[in-house]
C-alpha cells in the first residue's frame, strides 16, 4: 500500500472534526472529482467499486474502507487531504499545469478533454512529410487518459522516416508522448520526442464523416526559419480499442505517395492544394 494511509494520521492532527463532517468533506471532494468523467458508472467501474456503494460515498453516507480509499487517492493522483481540505486547492501532486498559477488557462483546457470530444483508443494519422515533401506520412496513435482526466497520446516516429535523416531507428529514440487539451472547437496538443529532442503544436477539429471519426487540422513544427516546410495539413482516424485494428495500421506506417492514401484521408489532405 502507498503512502495515502500515512498522510492520514499527519494532516490537521488537531482536528476535532466529526466523522461526520469527514464523509461531507470527501463526499463533495469526489462530487468534484466525478463531474471531469463521462458518468459515474463508467467511474465506478473503473475504479472497481459498486456503483450504489460509490454513490453513498459522493453523498455523505458512508466511507470506504482504508484499502479503497487509498484506491481512489491514486487513482485521482490525490493525498489524503481529500479528507480534510477541498480538492480544488490540493491540486494534483507534482502538477504545474493544475497549480494554482496555470490552473484556470492551460490546467482547465486539459480538464475539459472528455470521450465525447476525443474518445481514448487508436488513431491513424496521415500527413505531408517534413522531411520529403514528396511523400506522406502514415502512422498510429494511442490516446488515453489517466488521473483526473487528463488526457495523453503516445506513438513512434515512422523507421523509414528516421532511416531517411539518417538517424536510429531504435523504438526509444522514436517514441514521442504529448498532452491534450481542448480549444474553442476542436482538440489540441504539445508532443514530444524523449529528452525534448523535437516538439510539435497539433491542432485538429471533428469534420462530417459517416462513423464521425475523422478530424482534420495541421501540425506545426518548432524548427528555425529556412529549415524547409514548418506547417502542413493533418487527418486523424479513429479506429476504436481493437489492438487488432491498430496492428494492421502500424505494418502501413511509413511513407505513401498520394496516390496510395485511403481515399478519405487524400480528400481531407488535399495534396494539391498547398496549405495556409
Amino acid at each position: 500500500m502507498s503512502d495515502t494511509l500515512d498522510l492520514i494520521g499527519q494532516t490537521d492532527t488537531a482536528s476535532t472534526r466529526s466523522p461526520a463532517q469527514l464523509r461531507n468533506m470527501f463526499g463533495t471532494n469526489l462530487r468534484h472529482l466525478a463531474q471531469h468523467y463521462p458518468s459515474v458508472s463508467e467511474l465506478a467501474r473503473r475504479l472497481g467499486i459498486n456503483r450504489t456503494q460509490f454513490n453513498r460515498y459522493m453523498s455523505g453516507e458512508s466511507f470506504p474502507r482504508p484499502d479503497i480509499l487509498d484506491r481512489i487517492c491514486n487513482f485521482f493522483e490525490v493525498d489524503a487531504r481529500i479528507l480534510l481540505e477541498p480538492v480544488e486547492t490540493i491540486g494534483q501532486q507534482g502538477n504545474i499545469l493544475n497549480g494554482p498559477f496555470l490552473a484556470d488557462f492551460l490546467g482547465h483546457g486539459i480538464r475539459q478533454v472528455n470521450e465525447a470530444m476525443f474518445p481514448t483508443g487508436f488513431y491513424r494519422f496521415t500527413r505531408r512529410s517534413f522531411v520529403n515533401s514528396d511523400k506522406f506520412v502514415i502512422g498510429l496513435v494511442h490516446v488515453f487518459r489517466s488521473g483526473k482526466a487528463a488526457t495523453f497520446i503516445k506513438g513512434y516516429e515512422a523507421r523509414e522516416a528516421m532511416r531517411y535523416q539518417g538517424l536510429s531507428d531504435a523504438p526509444k529514440r522514436r517514441e514521442f508522448r504529448g498532452i491534450l487539451t481542448s480549444h474553442e472547437d476542436g482538440v489540441a496538443f504539445v508532443i514530444s520526442r524523449r529528452h525534448a529532442m523535437t516538439y510539435s503544436f497539433n491542432y485538429l477539429a471533428r469534420v462530417g464523416s459517416l462513423e464521425n471519426n475523422f478530424w482534420l487540422g495541421y501540425v506545426a513544427r518548432t524548427v528555425r526559419d529556412g529549415s524547409g516546410e514548418r506547417v502542413t495539413r493533418m487527418a486523424y482516424e479513429h479506429l476504436g480499442r481493437d489492438i487488432g485494428s491498430a496492428l494492421k495500421v502500424a505494418r502501413t506506417a511509413g511513407f505513401s505517395t498520394a496516390e496510395d492514401l485511403l481515399p478519405y484521408h487524400r480528400h481531407l489532405l488535399r495534396p494539391d492544394d498547398p496549405f495556409s
